[in-house]
């Protein structure tokens, strides 16, 4: 009987550390949710980007021969797309469009086969009359033999396509030396129970933006680009927290 008690205390205190370790492990996410089982998911404020937690200002090199050109008295100013002013962005403040038309498709496979053997032999019948100490037992001609075997085979294949096609405005955050454009975008959209989340953060040549003030998403460089979402239905195809902490200290 006290064994049996013994052992009960033991499992219900290595289910307690277990219990204790998951609630630190989430921390205050998992408190958050909870508070907010039963309500629609809160959409961030509009801020400065500039403000945020994190944010560092882009430092990029400059061409040694970049020269800034000024007409003095020209009406015209180079590259401008209306003769009195040019209404694409250049400035910090402004904004302008961003097309994200992504269609990545990927098939790869691969096979690898490797098949090694080894054998090793070595016979002793002269060793400086040594052999004569021997026991009768071992036989002097076959002191040493080895063999070994090694083989491989290992076979992997990816087969991804992904498609991605939105718009989204992005504010000017800063101007580089060289002309060029720091940008950040971020779209939020809510349906029920579901948000839905597009940023892109990157570097724009202002002769890359057209007369409408537009910019593809392959002329941006440094371009970072997520898109994804919060809410019941990635709840939904996400692992339990208890599955994900054992797949992360499973040896197997």
């Amino acid at each position: 009987m006290t064994s049996s008690r013994t052992s009960m205390l033991r499992n219900s205190a290595s289910t307690a550390t277990l219990i204790a370790l998951a609630v630190a492990l989430t921390g205050c996410s998992a408190a958050q949710r909870l508070k907010n089982i039963g309500e629609v998911p809160a959409m961030t404020k509009i801020q400065d980007p500039t403000q945020a937690p994190g944010y560092q200002p882009v430092a990029m090199p400059v061409p040694q021969s970049e020269v800034a050109q000024h007409n003095f008295g020209s009406m015209w100013q180079p590259g401008a797309r209306a003769f009195f002013k040019d209404h694409r962005a250049g400035r910090v403040g402004d904004l302008l469009t961003i097309t994200v038309a992504i269609k990545d498709q990927a098939i790869l496979n691969n096979q690898t086969q490797n098949t090694r053997k080894d054998s090793t032999s070595s016979v002793g019948t002269n060793m400086l009359g040594l052999e004569t100490l021997l026991p009768s037992a071992i036989a002097a001609s076959s002191l040493v033999s080895a063999s070994g075997a090694l083989g491989t085979d290992g076979q992997a294949q990816i087969n991804r396509s992904e498609q991605i096609t939105t718009t989204l405005a992005a504010l000017v955050t800063q101007v580089l030396p060289s002309g060029n454009l720091v940008v950040v975008g971020k779209q939020e959209i809510r349906v029920n129970y579901e948000v839905r989340d597009l940023q892109i953060t990157g570097i724009v040549r202002p002769t890359d933006i057209d007369a409408t003030n537009s910019v593809t998403y392959d002329k941006i460089a440094e371009a970072r680009i997520s898109y994804g979402g919060h809410g019941q239905g990635t709840d939904l195809q996400q692992p339990r927290y208890g599955t994900q902490f054992f797949d992360i200290i499973s040896p197997f």
